[in-house]
């Protein structure tokens, strides 16, 4: 692969190329019914918490460990799909996935003890079925080096954000029925009845094991480059984790506990719409460049949220700040063909994911003390200036994002040919 294709600008027309490719529509539906509910689930179980605790701090420390358990499952599954392709690993991972949410929406119900719930909650994470790393994984197999597949990955961080506008919302509004645990169930189910559709597509079920040339213990995270990119993807992730508690803590001090995660869908719409249009040109060019500048600004954002009065002053900042998140998970996505060695892209994916959901977990678990004790606008403040901090590392680190002599140029002719 070449430098500039991994940097390059996608067209609309590569859009429509990527998303009419032999093979891919099928689990491209899928995967969207699959990941439709990433932002619900997170969002239903820390409402279903609060409602059920009263405690913002043990409902953002139940919500922590399940996204500590992605960041384990998203690895181990991400190198499994890796090995044996995605289709046995996430079927036994939908089983098990049902069986652990089956068992804290039980313990939630019987009010057991917050450790109890942070264990099993950490349960569902590592069991979470790892549509997303697939997904992305299998844009390489279809789809040559190039704007194509770098469209395709700008659709699936868009899509993503389309989730995120629809997740909170539906979290928020579903929360309100007359069982509290009514978003985390539907969620849970749409997830299940998607991944189970991917993984059993014709297109999914041909994909066999990959040659992976990445270190035994460390795998994709051997390469420097994976490893500044996974500390650029810990900061994007902390500093959404601090506004997924912050934001539902200020429509609570304002009187609105429902609006909180509406307030959240609301900075998913400039972040889809910005997103297509930066997908189109990209700034700074270099991607050196690109994640610590993105980051930084990304941060700046956020503190301004410590600045209005009002909810709906609230809800214009975060319209603000939203615009620099799908230009960051693009960012990501394309940045592991440079510098992810050949064969282990899901499981860098799985890495990128990893990082995300530990800062997110991070966000959310100091966010959550710092509501209780400190008010929602310090923990907007805190966020920026840990993003900054981040950035800076990355800024320092940012010769190792350049392209690997085996960096992951996956091809899968016989997919093609099985789907032609």
């Amino acid at each position: 692969m070449s430098h500039s294709a991994s940097e390059g600008h996608a067209t609309l027309a590569d859009y429509r190329t990527a998303l009419t490719a032999p093979g891919s529509r099928g689990p491209a539906v899928a995967s969207l019914l699959a990941r439709l509910p990433i932002a619900m689930i997170g969002i239903s179980a820390l409402l279903f918490v609060q409602r059920e605790t009263g405690s913002f701090a043990s409902a953002g420390l139940v919500s922590a460990g399940s996204l500590v358990g992605v960041s384990l499952g998203s690895v181990v599954q991400g190198r499994l799909i890796d090995r044996f392709g995605p289709t046995r690993p996430l079927l036994v991972t939908v089983g098990l996935f049902a069986l652990a949410m089956t068992s804290l929406v039980l313990a939630i119900e019987a009010h057991a003890p917050t450790a109890v719930l942070v264990l099993l909650a950490g349960g569902i994470g590592i069991s979470e079925p790892m549509v997303g790393s697939a997904s992305r994984a299998l844009w390489g197999r279809l789809l040559p080096a190039g704007p194509t597949r770098n469209a395709a990955f700008s659709y699936e961080a868009i899509s993503m954000e389309v989730f995120f506008i629809l997740g909170p919302g539906l979290a928020g509004v579903l929360v309100a029925a007359p069982w509290a645990g009514t978003g985390l169930v539907a969620g849970a189910l749409c997830m299940i009845v998607g991944a189970l559709m991917f993984a059993l597509s014709p297109t999914v079920r041909a994909w066999g094991p990959a040659e992976t040339r990445g270190g035994r213990l460390l795998g994709a995270l051997a390469s420097p480059g994976m490893r500044t990119l996974a500390l650029a993807a810990l900061g994007f992730g902390m500093v959404i984790g601090f506004v997924e508690v912050a934001v539902p803590a200020a429509a609570t001090k304002a009187g609105h506990p429902t609006i909180g995660g509406l307030l959240l869908s609301v900075w998913s719409v400039s972040s889809v719409a910005f997103g297509v249009a930066y997908s189109l040109r990209p700034w700074p060019r270099p991607m050196r460049l690109r994640l610590p500048v993105l980051l930084a600004g990304f941060g700046g954002l956020v503190a301004l949220l410590a600045l209005p009065s009002s909810l709906w002053g609230l809800a214009l900042a975060m319209l603000a700040a939203g615009a620099l998140i799908t230009p960051q998970s693009t960012t990501h996505s394309a940045a592991i063909e440079m510098v992810a060695p050949r064969g282990t892209a899901a499981e860098a994916f799985g890495w990128v994911l990893t990082a995300i959901t530990l800062g997110l977990a991070v966000g959310q678990s100091i966010s959550g003390y710092l509501v209780e004790h400190s008010g929602p606008p310090a923990s907007f403040l805190a966020a920026g200036i840990g993003a900054v901090l981040i950035a800076g590392l990355v800024w320092l680190l940012r010769g190792t994002i350049r392209p690997i002599a085996d960096g992951n140029n996956d091809s899968a002719p016989a997919l093609m040919a099985a789907n032609a």
